[in-house]
């Protein structure tokens, strides 16, 4: 499999003009190699080369065993890396570099002349990993089943009385339990009242949840490396009609933007339907943010849903479709599910319902 996923990368270099480039960002390193590495402060890069001379340059703090198909090349924190990486790369050929790689390794690399000209290579990777194999996919389900029954396990627990930083606490220990092994995707979401008309609110600790308040929960766990990320809203205590109106066009805008997804349409296309929805229903203003993001080994990948994203829908492409309705200071209600693009439309990886839930 890791051999597949460097060929499509050096036939995607070809057909760019490249027979080099740099991978920095240690997703796409795992990507390509099958080795996770945080390297902090510490460079870190894949040289990808169309002769096949690949090396991976790392620092000793790193040790690495088993057979990652490329070449280890490795360092001490007393050598100077982008000295030794030079060594490697073709001066009089353009180098194409991964757009995460720090400036302070980059540009000593250019005053090195190690390139007839530097260029962002990063979309090759971009488009790549937006399209996911088989064995990408199942994980992807295990993570959302996953957070499927989490969610469960989170919506009861919230009861009045509670801090929006005690439940937010408590998803840590809910994900364990059921077998997530790799914590959160993101920093979890929890927003009672008001605070859920803000989309990215924080957990307060003095955010106590009473009798009438909505609550957003927004979390996604990370299993087997791949990501997961799932939005809910209730109520506690039965809602007002005009809560219920307010979470029916979202619910609505939910289900509009997953019939428009399958093979051939646009992610703009995606983000209108979901827009349009709650548009024609008053409400367009207070739609504060893109439809969704692609994600899988990191939670935001490359392939926004979006108004301006006019890229086409492929099988194995898997993004979430979030609308949400926020009016300062009343009410907010987001509703989220990732969608994976089949052949003939689309299936939906959460399973946790969606009908207004109160309690």
């Amino acid at each position: 499999m890791i051999e597949k996923r460097i060929r499509r990368v050096l036939d995607a270099m070809t057909q760019q003009g490249l027979t080099q480039m740099l991978v920095a960002d240690p997703g796409a390193i795992y990507y390509l190699t099958g080795k996770h590495i945080a390297p902090g402060e510490r460079m870190l890069a894949l040289y990808l080369s169309a002769g096949g001379s690949h090396k991976l340059i790392v620092n000793k703090l790193f040790p690495i065993e088993e057979d990652l198909g490329v070449d280890l090349v490795f360092y001490s924190d007393t050598d100077e890396p982008v000295k030794l990486l030079a060594q490697f790369i073709d001066h009089n050929a353009p180098m194409g570099i991964d757009k995460t790689w720090p400036a302070r390794f980059l540009i000593p690399l250019m005053e090195l002349g190690a390139g007839s000209r530097f260029v962002n290579s990063s979309p090759i990777l971009d488009e790549i990993r937006m399209i996911k194999d088989a064995e990408e996919i199942e994980a992807m389900r295990a993570a959302s089943r996953i957070n499927d029954a989490t969610m469960g396990r989170m919506q009861e627990l919230v009861k009045p009385g509670m801090s929006e930083t005690e439940v937010g606490d408590a998803l840590a220990k809910i994900y364990l339990e059921l077998g997530a092994n790799g914590g959160y995707s993101f920093d979890p979401i929890v927003a009672y009242g008001a605070n859920a008309a803000d989309p990215h609110h924080s957990n307060a600790e003095d955010a106590i949840a009473k009798e009438g308040d909505g609550v957003i929960i927004d979390m996604g766990c990370i299993h087997n490396s791949y990501c997961s990320d799932m939005t809910r809203t209730l109520f506690l205590g039965e809602p007002t009609e005009h809560q219920k109106e307010i979470y029916n066009i979202v619910l609505g805008a939910n289900l509009a933007g997953i019939a428009a997804v399958k093979p051939g349409v646009r992610f703009c296309d995606v983000d209108k339907a979901c827009r349009d929805y709650i548009t024609e229903r008053g409400y367009g203003e207070q739609f504060l943010h893109r439809t969704g993001h692609s994600i899988g080994l990191e939670c935001h990948e490359a392939g926004d849903v979006s108004s301006i994203n006019t890229t086409v829908l492929k099988p194995g492409m898997i993004f979430s479709i979030e609308p949400g309705v926020y009016l300062a200071g009343d009410v907010g209600v987001r509703i989220e599910d990732l969608v994976l693009v089949t052949e003939d439309g689309c299936e939906v990886l959460n399973h946790f319902p969606k009908e207004l839930k109160f309690k």
